[in-house]
């Protein structure tokens, strides 16, 4: 199961600070990248332990997942 804990200031879910996954939490370090598809909003995000990802945020139904995992070089 996926948690997002987002950062919202002028909107809901403007971005990612953290999720979780099975009971364990990853600080996200770094937003990469951002964009937009149709009715969805993705970012592509570092840990603090180097691992790359790529989230997915269905607007509509207020769902995120994860899209894409890299683990980083130590």
């Amino acid at each position: 199961m996926l948690k997002v804990k987002c950062f919202s200031d002028y909107r809901i879910n403007q971005r990612p600070i953290s999720f979780t996954i099975n009971k364990r939490e990853f600080l996200i370090k770094e937003i990469l990248d951002q964009w937009y598809g149709p009715g969805y909003l993705y970012f592509k995000v570092k840990d603090d332990n180097n691992h790359t990802y790529i989230l997915k945020y269905d607007e509509a139904q207020d769902l995120w997942e994860l899209e894409f995992f890299r683990k980083g070089k130590k």
